[in-house]
């Protein structure tokens, strides 16, 4: 049975980073969560590069961004002059955490051109630009609605909002 457990760990990080790419998320990154996730221990980076198969700068770099992303934490062990990490393991809280972080990195930056573009063809009254600006504008007003809708799910505590709407939805 433990072979199986094995077995289904490393499946899960392989699937984990091979996800992760299709997100734009560096594989070795997704595969160090998906191992942290199914560590039932913390781990070292020389645990991580062993385990994976990877170099010590990919590993670090890796850990770093995690720990950036605040899904992945230091631990120290008493005696012991390594560092440590563990996963977040409350799914909601590191979901949560890197829906934010992306909307942050990726979602405002466009949000903040999309209004900017608006604004300076607004009054540009030929034909082209009456419709590019209706174009825009209409993109603009729906990433508006659902950014207002990503911060009531997101602001809330505990993600409480978040878990009710899964809840209706099941």
């Amino acid at each position: 049975m433990k072979m199986e457990l094995q077995e289904a760990k490393q499946q899960f990080i392989d699937t984990w980073g091979a996800l992760g790419s299709e997100w734009g998320i560096n594989k070795s990154v997704a595969q160090v969560h998906a191992l942290l996730l199914s560590a039932s221990n913390p781990m070292s980076t020389d645990e991580i590069m062993e385990k994976l198969v990877i170099s010590r700068g990919n590993a670090n770099m890796s850990i770093r961004q995690l720990v950036d992303y605040g899904i992945v934490y230091k631990k120290h062990i008493a005696g012991d002059r390594k560092e440590y990490f563990v996963a977040e393991k409350d799914v909601l809280k590191w979901a949560m955490k890197i829906a934010v972080m992306r909307k942050q990195k990726e979602l405002d930056p466009v949000m903040d051109i999309l209004r900017e573009i608006s604004k300076n063809t607004e009054k540009d009254k030929t034909p082209e630009g009456k419709e590019f600006h209706k174009t825009v504008k209409d993109i603009q007003v729906l990433t508006d609605q659902l950014e207002t809708i990503a911060n009531k799910l997101f602001n809330t505590s505990g993600g409480d909002l978040l878990l009710k709407l899964i809840k209706l939805m099941m």
